[in-house]
């Protein structure tokens, strides 16, 4: 399982790596193994604001629909254009090509209710 260290996380199994004020949002290893072939997924778009723990978009594998948890509150600067059309992706780099969204942090106090990387392992084990 492919936990990388210089990213933050929650519960719902998204990860973040913050740059400046921007945060890089996407779905964990973890996240992917469980849900199977990725189909489809639903983003919100440039310029939506999305708030800490509600959703902000779903994910639709063979085998199931989920949402999609906000691990912080901002606007969206940027939206990964590749998983319109090749949601796969996601599966095979879930941490690289398969970012989902880019924000703008907009209470950069939240990113201390994510979890380390260690207490994420530790939440999936």
């Amino acid at each position: 399982m492919n936990v990388p260290k210089e990213l933050l996380y929650t519960e719902e199994h998204e990860w973040v790596l913050v740059e400046d004020d921007v945060a890089t949002i996407g779905i964990t290893d973890y996240a992917q193994g469980e849900l199977g072939d990725i189909v489809f997924v639903e983003l919100p778009a440039v310029e939506d604001e999305i708030k800490q723990m509600e959703p902000f978009g779903t994910i639709e594998a063979v085998k199931a629909v989920s949402d999609l948890f906000a691990p912080i509150t901002g606007t969206v600067v940027e939206v990964n254009a590749l998983l319109e059309d090749q949601p796969e992706i996601i599966n095979t780099s879930p941490y690289n090509d398969g970012w989902m969204i880019k924000v703008k942090l907009a209470n950069p106090s939240e990113l201390d209710s994510l979890m380390s990387a260690e207490a994420y392992t530790q939440h999936i084990s």
